[in-house]
């Protein structure tokens, strides 16, 4: 048996995710918990629903978050790490609320929480931290003894993140016919997101307040490209580009969208596309439909030929980055001097966020940042 790692002061390990139906009944319900508070119609959310409904009203996140859930805890055993690792969502069952109540009846104290997102910005960090700050004031309210809660950092530049879809990439070019391959181009998509909330994600280190969501894509963008040269021979061209836009049309959002970048690299004279989902975790619904529905569905009108890479999933490299996430921050709380694994210009990101990170929509309390009121 390996020698047991200290990840002390921490005690548990918290996954924490969107969550999606896992049945044609939950759609709606589902769709409900995304969009509470807008007022949206019921007919509206059916309308949206059309998605989940035509993969039987499952989305694959949750079963995806189930392997990642396994792959950690084997990757933990075989490294001596003894650290139970718990399940939340935001939107779904398990609840986030439900499963931090079990944490603390269990006797956990010091909670590390990892996000399924790893990039700076509103909706892929500081919403997960509002999700905690809320579930904690439920349980503050039930009188109850709250756990200290501490995000791992952004993880976009992990080794452990970066090589996975480098290899998803490789496999994805050489699933093109021969005769387009060296001149496919690579699409490497990510969720677009208002142009105000990307103007305002960050920080990023040596480059001021803000603009850390498209400065994290393409600094991964650019690790991935240039892997792809070393490993084929071949500098394909490449862009970043964004799918699943969801916003009222008259909000600028991030652009271009896959579907219009297909059209023009068709144009263009381009002979083939990888489209790489580098903003993604996980092949979950807007993978499925956006990229593998819609936007092949474009392609094969235009005649361009396509593959999709794959996201990293529960790729065992992707669980040992996990764990090397967890020692490099335990021993930054016991106040050991490590070097962080991060790969690309940026470098590593805080552990903390500081207050004004990725700002909020409205005026709500944030857990594990700096603006903590539950620290």
């Amino acid at each position: 048996m390996p020698d047991a790692l200290d990840v002390t002061p921490y005690d548990a390990l918290l996954l924490l995710s969107f969550g999606g139906p896992e049945a044609p009944d939950d759609v709606v319900p589902f769709l409900e918990n995304v969009t509470r508070g807008r007022g949206i119609p019921k007919e509206r959310l059916k309308e949206v629903g059309q998605h989940y409904f035509l993969f039987g009203g499952v989305s694959p996140i949750n079963e995806q978050n189930r392997a990642l859930l396994d792959a950690l805890r084997k990757d933990f055993a075989g490294h001596g790490l003894d650290l139970p690792v718990y399940w939340g969502n935001r939107n779904w069952a398990p609840y986030l609320t439900d499963t931090l109540r079990d944490m603390v009846r269990d006797g956990r104290r010091r909670v590390l929480v990892l996000a399924t997102s790893a990039y700076a910005s509103y909706s892929g960090c500081r919403q997960y931290r509002e999700n905690l700050a809320d579930a904690l004031a439920t349980l503050e309210g039930e009188g109850l003894e709250l756990p200290r809660i501490d995000k791992l950092r952004h993880y976009f530049n992990h080794p452990g993140f970066v090589e996975p879809m480098t290899d998803g990439v490789v496999e994805a070019l050489a699933g093109l016919p021969e005769d387009v391959r060296s001149g496919a181009h690579i699409a490497f998509t990510t969720h677009s997101i208002p142009t105000s909330a990307a103007d305002t994600s960050g920080p990023v280190p040596d480059h001021g307040d803000g603009g850390a969501y498209v400065r994290q894509h393409l600094d991964v963008a650019r690790l991935i490209a240039d892997a792809v040269r070393e490993r084929t021979g071949v500098d394909h061209p490449w862009q970043l580009v964004y799918q699943s836009r969801s916003g009222a049309p008259h909000i600028p959002w991030l652009e271009p969208d896959i579907c219009d970048h297909l059209e023009e690299r068709h144009a263009a004279g381009v002979p083939a596309v990888v489209m790489a989902p580098i903003g993604f975790v996980s092949d979950h619904m807007e993978v499925l439909y956006d990229l593998d529905t819609e936007a092949t569905a474009k392609a094969a009108e235009l005649g361009l030929p396509v593959r999709r890479s794959a996201t990293v999933g529960a790729d065992p490299r992707f669980a040992a980055a996990i764990r090397e996430l967890i020692t490099e921050r335990a021993a930054v709380e016991r106040g050991q001097r490590i070097t962080p694994c991060a790969l690309g210009s940026l470098g590593a990101s805080h552990d903390v966020c500081p207050v004004g990170c990725c700002p909020a929509r409205t005026a709500r309390p944030a857990a594990a940042g700096a603006d903590s009121p539950y620290a």
